[in-house]
């Protein structure tokens, strides 16, 4: 018995010499896995976005070469993860047996990733691909501080200026038509100079609706209803009420305040708003506001985003921009910033080095030129063309729900 004790008591001091080790095991476990989770979060997201930019870039190339554009999205990733650990212990080599232990560790991890991979087509996606950019969306990105200049060069597909007759004079935003593509850039290079001078506006013109009815035709549980929505004014001469109601009208881009017009000043643009359409966005510089030494106004007519893509396509070939002054009644534009081209392309027969990202189409590779004077405003715009494709983009159907699942 009593060497039945040594075992026993050797044995005990192998578990407690062990116990601080199983601990130990069992908190590097638990560490590991939301180290896991984040890991994997990360290496997903910077996937789909490398996977969507990719995507556009080609697209671009497609549209040079007159080819379908197609788009692909990810609907839905599941990973699983599965953690194995294992630890023991066996006297140390060289040691007098009972001394002292040695602690062994064991452990694994596997990932099993399951990504649904679906076409984005359709009829509702093809409308929204062909169908022009409302005002909204201008003015929504306009408000993140993008440059009105690189807005427009990229969203517009014309600019129609309105002269001193009411008639208006439309101007492509096209390279090969010279007078028209060298007046386009002159004028939003003119709204860039005043935006950079912080004068910029762009709010929704503010309409005033009229109505007049006979006062007999109102009763006293109307009239109350009346004044919840209206202005209303009584008129003793003919006994009638005037009703009035101010609403959000279309988004105007102007160099003064929208609010100080007079109420003749309101009333006619109020009659030219009938003329723009949604995808229109009006603009009015006046004299004696910035940049008002070149007064103009008129309405850009926006495009969709298919046409955008068809539009860099075509700076790959023959329709590339190029420069153009601006106009000598345009304030200094800030750092002189003026790119020839909306976005700039690098297009090779080898690798492309020291770029974000690159594809590579018919044995030629193609990238967003983020090396010069201008890789801010490239990035930029590629950024841009992404928000417009998000902007564009229908819901992708989901495959299951959508899950990151670790098992331990």
């Amino acid at each position: 018995m009593p060497g039945q004790n040594i075992i026993n008591w050797i044995f005990l001091r192998y578990l407690l010499r062990l116990l601080p080790c199983i601990l130990i095991l069992g908190v590097l476990a638990g560490c590991i896995s939301p180290m896991a989770l984040n890991r994997a979060v990360i290496a997903y997201d910077d996937a789909v976005t490398d996977a969507i930019s990719q995507q556009l870039l080609i697209n671009i190339v497609r549209a040079h070469h007159r080819q379908p554009v197609h788009f692909t999205g990810v609907s839905n990733i599941a990973a699983t993860f599965n953690f194995q650990a294992n630890a023991g212990a066996m006297p140390a080599l060289g040691g007098l047996a009972g001394a002292s232990i040695l602690p062994i560790f064991g452990g694994s991890v596997a990932e099993s990733p399951t990504i649904s991979i679906v076409p984005i087509e359709g009829e509702d996606f093809t409308k929204r691909l062909l169908t022009p950019f409302p005002q909204s969306k201008l003015t929504l990105l306009l408000r993140q501080r993008f440059d009105v200049d690189l807005l427009l060069r990229m969203m517009a597909q014309e600019v129609r200026l309105r002269n001193a007759a009411e008639q208006h004079s439309s101007y492509r935003n096209s390279p090969p038509d010279k007078a028209g593509y060298e007046m386009f850039r002159r004028v939003v290079l003119h709204l860039s100079a005043i935006q950079d001078n912080n004068q910029l506006y762009a709010e929704p013109l503010p309409l005033i609706h009229t109505w007049t009815i006979p006062a007999s035709a109102i009763a006293a549980e109307g009239f109350q209803a009346l004044q919840k929505e209206f202005v209303v004014l009584y008129n003793a001469n003919d006994n009638t009420y005037t009703l009035r109601k101010h609403t959000p009208g279309p988004i105007l881009i102007t160099n003064y305040d929208p609010n100080t017009l007079s109420e003749a000043e309101r009333d006619e643009l109020n009659d030219r708003a009938g003329e723009w359409d949604v995808s229109d966005i009006a603009f009015d510089i006046r004299p004696g506001q910035y940049g008002g030494e070149w007064p103009m106004n008129g309405v850009f007519r926006l495009r969709s985003f298919h046409s955008i893509l068809g539009f860099l396509g075509k700076a790959l070939g023959h329709e590339t921009g190029y420069h153009v002054e601006k106009d000598p009644r345009t304030p200094p534009i800030l750092d002189n910033e003026n790119p020839d081209r909306t976005m700039e392309f690098v297009v090779s027969n080898t690798a492309l080095a020291e770029t974000d990202f690159s594809i590579r189409w018919n044995s030629r590779y193609y990238a967003v030129n983020t090396k010069g004077p201008y890789a801010r405003w490239n990035r930029d715009a590629f950024q841009l063309l992404f928000l417009l494709f998000q902007m564009t983009v229908t819901d992708i159907p989901r495959v299951g729900v959508p899950s990151i699942t670790i098992a331990k």
